[in-house]
């Protein structure tokens, strides 16, 4: 049974009845007056530390309410006061900055968080909990090798702690460590401490093995999938929204864009020679893909369009393609995809994969495709592109492409918006 936590120093047991009354209000959903009344106690008693603690909590529930960034500042500043008080009880400490890095976090003032983790951790350096979230922390503003130096201590102090093991499993996988990092991943999620059942982890655990050809994947896929981490087995990204229609692939009278189909197919070559004399020029405008999905080859992209902005100077090499794409804003406007030119060279396998999310589909042009050797499987079906013709896809499902040709491949991608999502939701969800 869990202790309950000692909050009250030996001063604040004397006034206890006006703090619970206090606490009271709060509890009952009665924030205001809560506020009203923890207000008066502070000013009453301004050394108590659990009177400054209510005051941070009714701010932080007030802040809730009113849905205001501004109240719940107040309330990160009241919880940092509790800590600078005399005989503050290290429970209330705890409570107190844990609560404060939480909500820092949430403001998306990561560095602030992160020194308030520092001070958690400085204060009880033996409890491994607040060093796990340190390492969080470090994580969140991209500080891999100071996450990595703490989940290593935690891992030192406690060999089996499953909350370390799954996020330094991660750590490696990300430092393309793929077989160290899958003992970690898997017996930390094996321990089913709180914190390990996250999507990422089984994401993760089940790609690593896949690039070791274990075919084990499929068994922690399926568990993603039966813990609702994923909407099935092959369908695995993680940024959804619920209900879309999912199916790997789709013809362009399903999603309803047929006029940006028939344009593609229609300028297809002119697409291509556009995209050809960029790739020609001496100064490579194709950038190598970076996001280690291959398992060995030659593939680079030329972007036109990111997350739903245009970028100036690359349409500029490209112009009438660009202006083709102007007049089809389910294409320019997703701010969940790309609008790009992929070269895939002779040799090339790409790992089977997920894109992040099932808010868009993905449609591929055909424009230089040698006769053999090229192909893309999505989920369980193997396709093959053709000059002038558009694949239409939904890259949330798992999906492979082998380059085993004699010559290079070209393909123009364009992502859109998944045809089910209205059009607030094509204003308001964020960009990925």
């Amino acid at each position: 049974k869990k202790k309950k936590p000692k909050l009250l120093n030996k001063f604040d047991k004397t006034i206890k009845a006006e703090l619970d009354a206090a606490e009271k209000l709060r509890k009952k959903g009665k924030v205001e007056e809560a506020l009203r009344a923890f207000e008066a106690l502070v000013n009453q008693y301004p050394q108590s530390p659990r009177a400054r603690y209510g005051k941070a909590q009714s701010e932080d529930d007030l802040a809730e309410k009113m849905r205001s960034n501004e109240m719940l500042q107040q309330a990160i500043n009241t919880y940092d006061e509790v800590v600078s008080l005399p005989n503050v009880p290290s429970d209330l400490i705890k409570l107190s900055l844990k609560r404060e890095a939480d909500r820092q976090q949430f403001l998306g003032r990561m560095r602030s968080s992160l020194v308030t983790l520092q001070k958690l951790v400085q204060l009880f350096p033996s409890e491994t909990s607040f060093k796990n979230d340190l390492g969080v922390g470090y994580l969140l503003i991209g500080d891999n090798s100071n996450a990595k130096k703490v989940y290593e201590e935690v891992l030192s102090l406690a060999p089996n702690d499953g909350f370390a093991k799954v996020h330094y499993g991660f750590i490696l996988k990300a430092e393309n460590k793929i077989a160290e990092s899958i003992p970690y991943l898997q017996e930390g999620l094996e321990s089913g401490d709180p914190g390990t059942d996250d999507g990422r982890f089984y994401f993760h655990l089940g790609d690593a093995l896949q690039r070791m050809g274990d075919k084990e994947a499929y068994k922690w896929y399926e568990l993603g999938y039966q813990r609702g981490h994923f909407a099935s087995v092959w369908q695995r990204s993680l940024y959804n929204v619920k209900g879309l229609k999912a199916q790997p692939w789709w013809t362009a009278r399903e999603t309803g864009y047929t006029e940006l189909v028939k344009s593609l197919e229609k300028n297809w070559k002119l697409i291509r020679d556009e995209g050809l004399a960029v790739m020609d020029k001496k100064r490579s405008l194709f950038l190598p893909e970076d996001e280690n999905l291959r398992e060995k080859g030659d593939w680079s992209q030329f972007t036109l369009w990111q997350q739903g902005r245009k970028n100036e100077n690359a349409c500029k090499s490209v112009p009438k393609t660009c202006a083709l794409l102007e007049r089809f804003p389910e294409a320019t406007g997703c701010r969940r995809g790309q609008i790009k030119y992929s070269i895939m060279h002779p040799g090339t396998h790409v790992w089977p994969h997920t894109g992040p999310t099932n808010c868009r589909l993905r449609m591929h042009l055909g424009l230089v495709i040698p006769k053999e050797g090229c192909r893309i499987r999505c989920a369980q079906e193997n396709r093959d592109w053709e000059e002038g013709k558009v694949l239409i896809f939904d890259d949330s499902f798992e999906h492979e492409v082998w380059q085993d040709a004699e010559s290079y491949r070209l393909i123009f991608i364009v992502d859109v918006w998944h045809p089910e999502l209205t059009a607030q939701q094509r204003r308001t969800l964020p960009a990925i």
